[in-house]
């Protein structure tokens, strides 16, 4: 019996062209763009603009993640990773939606809600694919086919290389874990004015913090891309 494969760019999606060919570097970014943008930008249309409820909202901004999801397991037999992610956190938004009333509780739902993203990341970095490969290949391949056909190649074969990608994800699931963790803390310790703005400096800080730590990783990456291309 064969069985699915989480992997973060399981179904490609086709970037239409013009009378020219299309850039090497929107095509590598446009599955990232369709699996995390498009959720949001749609969330935040109907929320924000068209002025839906919290459940309506993120019940449209499931519609692509979802599709996404089910083509990659009838097309491909795989999960795509990222469509998932999307479509989990959303979900578990929908399912929180039914608590209200205490400001505090609303602080700790959102952190409760975002950890659903870290704790995926981290569990990734054990799996396959890490998922935040799928964000940081377009990057350090820049779309070019030559370097992205050694990413995957060292993918598959190297060792090293998969230490690499699955410590990157590891340091960003940790540290965003972290801050999930801290904020549900705050919101019932200090006063809720106060994390009406610290709860985003946090998030930044988190950012901020991943993105020094797991620099030697994607440093020690591009390097064996760079030796694997020449």
């Amino acid at each position: 019996m064969s069985q699915s494969v989480i992997t973060p760019e399981a179904v490609p999606t086709a970037v239409p062209t013009v009378g020219r060919p299309a850039n090497p570097l929107v095509v590598a970014l446009w599955p990232l763009a369709v699996d995390i943008v498009v959720p949001l930008a749609v969330y935040y249309l109907a929320h924000s603009v068209a002025g839906l409820g919290l459940v309506a909202s993120l019940t449209l901004s499931s519609v692509v993640p979802a599709v996404r999801t089910l083509a990659g397991l009838l097309r491909e037999r795989s999960v795509n990773g990222l469509a998932a992610l999307m479509l989990v956190v959303n979900v578990v938004g929908i399912a929180l939606s039914a608590l209200a009333g205490d400001p505090r509780l609303m602080i700790a739902k959102d952190g409760a809600v975002s950890s659903v993203i870290g704790f995926s990341i981290l569990w990734s970095a054990f799996g396959a694919r890490p998922l935040m490969s799928a964000g940081l290949k377009p990057f350090l391949t820049r779309g070019e086919a030559t370097l992205a056909a050694s990413w995957d190649r060292l993918a598959e074969r190297s060792t090293a290389f998969r230490r690499a990608e699955r410590g990157f994800s590891a340091v960003w699931g940790i540290a965003l874990v972290a801050d999930c963790a801290l904020r549900i803390v705050l919101a019932y310790t200090v006063p809720v004015a106060t994390m009406a703005w610290l709860s985003t400096v946090l998030l930044i800080g988190a950012i901020g913090v991943a993105s020094v730590a797991s620099g030697p990783f994607s440093e020690r990456m591009k390097s064996l891309l760079t030796a694997e291309t020449a």
